[in-house]
């Protein structure tokens, strides 16, 4: 059975890019939200939006946090990120700057956006418990199939991690 799983990404920069991990299929992902639909959510305000991101979040397993050159620090994408951590699922980061956009362009490296967080009780930082991954290609096709070779497994060890705290 395919897990259920969250991704939570820059949607206007790296739609693209998480578009072709999330048709890998090997985990089942959210449904993809199209442009007017978003827009018409952001329309409702922020209560709107955290309803849109709570109902997404419903039944998955795991949040995957596809982290492009501007990822970090955003609003929503941190929210998803708590959200998870405190729901009991699993987290983890895929870098996808390397993988191209519609243009053929790929991006620059972005910071890794669980350094943002510390679990107050045992004063750690979240980016020393949750595991991000970075394909090791500059190549878009190897790392897309780097990603595809590894995100079953990435998961499974996400959701086993998560179990410990």
């Amino acid at each position: 059975m395919k897990r259920r799983v969250f991704y939570s990404f820059n949607y206007k920069e790296d739609n693209w890019r998480t578009s072709q991990v999330r048709n890998i299929g090997v985990i089942e992902g959210n449904q993809p939200v199209s442009d007017n639909d978003w827009e018409q959510i952001k329309r409702g305000g922020d209560e709107a939006i955290k309803k849109w991101i709570n109902e997404q979040l419903e039944g998955r397993s795991c949040t995957i946090v596809l982290i492009g050159a501007n990822t970090a620090g955003r609003k929503w994408i941190e929210y998803e990120i708590k959200k998870s951590w405190n729901d009991g699922k699993g987290l983890l980061g895929i870098y996808i700057n390397n993988l191209k956009d519609k243009e053929g362009n790929q991006s620059t490296k972005g910071r890794n956006p669980f350094n943002d967080f510390t679990i107050e009780k045992d004063n750690i930082k979240l980016s020393n418990i949750v595991k991000t991954y970075d394909p090791p290609y500059n190549d878009s096709k190897k790392v897309y199939e780097y990603i595809q070779n590894y995100i079953e497994t990435w998961v499974e060890e996400a959701i086993n991690i998560r179990n410990k705290y």
